[in-house]
């Protein structure tokens, strides 16, 4: 069942994020405006080595005062390619510069509350080209082995929600020791 639009009004906007109150109607006939948060789409990206072990960064978020491991990412500027903005948040953030880019996945973190769309890539070469410009971004980088993965999921190690979908599906993929597209694709 859908929910219907009569329109929405802006009510705070930065560069990052826009809040917005939509007057929704629900299936049911009921209605109210709904909070609905906008923001820029974020580009993702993984490398995956020869050895199978992934490129991650272990970081301290402190909205909610969480470590973890996660992938390079970061918003996409305006007009700038999606992909070209992976490669970009590659580099600055590790000091590994990503070969060919593929899609992976893109994922909606959030949908009831945000726009937001986290869009991911990933590579199986990377070249280190030095220390990372965005050294804050992060305490350390490793490269952690692809079959760890579930493991550090299930103990809390890897939650966000972009790097839990890619390197699941990437685990996945690579499951036997061979590359496989799932679902078809």
């Amino acid at each position: 069942m859908q929910w219907t639009v009569h329109g929405e009004r802006q009510i705070y906007r930065n560069p990052w994020v826009n809040l917005w109150l939509v007057d929704v109607e629900q299936p049911d006939g009921r209605r109210w405006e709904h909070h609905v948060v906008r923001m820029r789409h974020l580009a993702v990206a993984a490398v995956l080595d020869d050895r199978r072990r992934v490129l991650m960064m272990w970081r301290h978020r402190f909205i909610t005062d969480s470590w973890g491991w996660e992938l390079a990412a970061g918003v996409v500027e305006h007009g700038e390619d999606i992909e070209v903005a992976a490669a970009r948040e590659m580099l600055e953030e590790t000091g590994w510069r990503p070969g060919p880019l593929r899609h992976l996945l893109t994922v909606e973190p959030s949908n009831g509350l945000t726009d937001g769309r986290h869009h991911v890539y990933w590579s199986t070469t990377a070249e280190y080209v030095g220390h990372p410009e965005d050294d804050f971004e992060s305490d350390r980088r490793e490269w952690v082995p692809l079959a760890s993965v579930p493991s550090l999921i299930a103990r809390g190690e890897i939650h966000s929600a972009n790097a839990v979908a890619a390197l699941l599906l990437l685990h996945l993929m690579h499951a036997g020791g061979e590359t496989q597209v799932p679902f078809g694709s």
